[in-house]
């Protein structure tokens, strides 16, 4: 659906002229005002450090009300995918709109099943990595080198062929890098399991020792790709869409979503949520006095987890994650220090003025990383996941970026702020 125009319109004085400019109103009543012809009518750009109040597209796949808490792929609640969806079913619906039909879905699941496996050449650039590299630069780089083993997806066949390669590899990929990292052979994928399943086998199994993957671990970590699958124009998704509008090779552009990911204030922030916690656990155990000190101008203890750039409310993945917590939790046999520790932090902090006041309620992180860590998953993986969730969104955002009509290579403007033209001094003179 289009974004239609409003009939109300907005004006810009300047230079003793009013110029007159539409205002479109998109499908859950969010305005926007269009600027494409200012430049060209008036000389003017416009300035937003940060890109934060910035529409750089018109898109159909994920909506997000930060003031109501509110986030919907294609239309469907987040809470009611989270109960009743796989990860790869959500991945047909951000990919291609709709739910997939029964026979969809097989055909789908299949065709993943049977590109889980990686090239035997292909799996030799792993032997080229140092083993003290981190996990993302090494799948970030992988998914790159697809490239020269597959054409590029230049044809709908061509593009839906690339979609499901990287479905089906990216887990084998994550794991991949994983085992060189600690000196331990690859585990094949085997076709008899499900997505999540077939990724914690290869994740923690050995040829010396069988690996029982529990449903109960399987399922939660389904869940943390479906809630994390995509999240509107965030920095990664930006990034792919910037990166991909040069017509740059799929694998190419998927890896730059990889690289910007991998950033602290981006797809790192579930680790320093559990860098937090241990810290907490370590020194004087008490959520109460940390958030004290958190609370103290003069301190610099920062309380991670709280708070979000586009939800000024309960982040509704962090409510569905609460939950799964406590039972992945007891499906690992026992209780966790960390996990209670969270969840006094939450009840104090949801009952602190200083806090609500601010608008500070937990988001995503808050949690995934204190399941992950649950689970086995070492914190240097855990950005690995989150990009392993996030891949059906990038490609999505790809695909419909390139199906617009208003499709353009990115080229925002600037600001010069650098010196004035001035006169070349001779190297001898200087």
């Amino acid at each position: 659906m289009n974004p239609e125009k409003s009939p109300e319109t907005a004006q810009l004085i300047y230079g003793g002229k009013t110029y007159e400019l539409p205002v479109v109103e998109g499908a859950e009543g969010e305005r926007a005002v269009d600027i494409s012809r200012l430049r060209k009518e008036s000389g003017l750009i416009t300035l937003d450090t940060g890109y934060g109040n910035t529409g750089a597209c018109k898109s159909a796949i994920t909506f997000i009300d930060g003031e109501k808490g509110i986030l919907r792929y294609r239309g469907y609640p987040i809470e009611d995918l989270a109960e009743h969806s796989t990860f790869l079913e959500v991945a047909w619906l951000l990919l291609y709109g709709e739910l997939p039909a029964r026979g969809e879905l097989d055909t789908f699941l299949e065709e993943i099943t049977q590109h889980t496996m990686l090239h035997e050449d292909y799996r030799r650039f792993f032997g080229f990595m140092p083993k003290s590299a981190h996990p993302m630069p090494v799948a970030a780089a992988a998914v790159a080198a697809l490239s020269t083993f597959y054409r590029e997806a230049d044809t709908e066949d061509r593009i839906y062929r690339a979609v499901v390669r990287l479905l089906a590899k990216m887990p084998t990929i994550a794991t991949y890098a994983y085992k060189h990292s600690i000196g331990q052979p690859p585990m094949y994928p085997r076709n008899d399991l499900d997505y999540a399943s077939n990724f914690l086998y290869m994740m923690f199994g050995t040829p010396c020792e069988e690996y029982s993957v529990d449903p109960v671990i399987a399922r939660a970590l389904d869940l943390l790709l479906i809630l994390h699958a995509d999240h509107e124009q965030n920095c990664s998704t930006s990034t792919v869409r910037l990166v991909g509008s040069s017509l740059s090779s799929l694998y190419a552009t998927i890896a730059s979503g990889i690289s910007a990911l991998w950033g602290p204030l981006h797809g790192g922030a579930n680790q320093k949520v559990i860098e937090m916690l241990e810290r907490i656990a370590l020194e004087e155990g008490s959520a109460d006095l940390f958030l004290e000190r958190a609370k103290s101008k003069g301190d610099t203890t920062r309380l991670m987890g709280f708070g979000h750039r586009v939800y000024k409310s309960y982040d509704p993945r962090a409510a569905i994650l609460k939950e799964t917590c406590k039972e992945v939790i007891l499906a690992v046999g026992g209780s966790s220090r960390l996990l209670e520790i969270a969840m006094r932090l939450e009840e104090v902090a949801l009952s602190d003025d200083y806090f609500v006041s601010r608008r500070l309620y937990p988001n995503v992180d808050f949690y995934s990383g204190v399941i992950y860590q649950a689970i086995g998953i070492p914190v240097n993986m855990f950005t690995v996941m989150f990009t392993m969730g996030r891949l059906p969104g990038w490609i999505a955002q790809w695909i419909e970026m390139r199906n617009d009509p208003a499709f353009r290579i990115g080229r925002p403007r600037q600001i010069y702020t650098g010196p004035q033209e001035r006169p070349y001094v001779p190297r001898e003179e200087r």
